[in-house]
């Protein structure tokens, strides 16, 4: 039941708002007594929570599938990354990073703070990982492809432009291209 109550809840949160769905909403939705709800998730900031260590565990398991496979150049795979992002982005219900958008509605609540925080940190600690592979500067590329990561995904969600992503692939490509040149004697 609690999977079940999580899944409609991260729906309904991503596709509307944490602030826009109430808790009489996802009990609504999920066909199940408020009691239930309750018994699962004492408050709306553990539903809040559940939603996204759920939803951060699926984004990194499919980042850390790429990264990790060995039939790409540590190189293509930050590529990958970059065009399975637009991908996902060129569906209609895509709304942009979750993350963000819980740190929006939140007012900084702690522990939501502390999750996004967490989930930008892993991303960036794969970036670097796959970086190190080949990079000069591995620490100041992988920074720089990260906030290509964040911003892309950032003006498709203001913009609801995918090609945003194909963009941010082309500034990696530079990025990558320029740190992987081999320096001047």
């Amino acid at each position: 039941m609690r999977n079940h109550i999580l899944k409609v809840a991260e729906r309904l949160f991503y596709d509307e708002g944490i602030r826009a769905v109430g808790i009489d909403r996802i009990v609504a939705e999920a066909d199940i007594a408020k009691a239930t709800l309750y018994r699962h998730f004492p408050a709306k900031t553990d539903l809040v929570a559940a939603y996204l260590k759920a939803r951060n565990q699926r984004v990194l398991e499919a980042m850390g599938q790429i990264a990790v496979t060995d039939r790409a150049s540590p190189a293509e795979r930050i590529r990958t990354i970059f065009r399975t992002l637009h991908e996902k982005a060129d569906t209609p219900s895509f709304r942009g990073c979750a993350f963000m958008l819980a740190l929006a509605e939140s007012e900084g609540t702690p522990e939501v703070v502390a999750i996004a925080r967490e989930h930008k940190s892993v991303v960036r600690q794969i970036l670097l990982e796959l970086c190190r592979d080949f990079a000069r500067e591995p620490e100041r590329l992988s920074r720089r492809i990260a906030l290509c990561y964040e911003g892309a995904l950032a003006t498709i969600a203001v913009d609801r432009d995918p090609g945003a992503a194909q963009v941010a692939l082309d500034i990696v490509n530079a990025l990558v291209e320029a740190d992987s040149a081999t320096p001047d004697p």
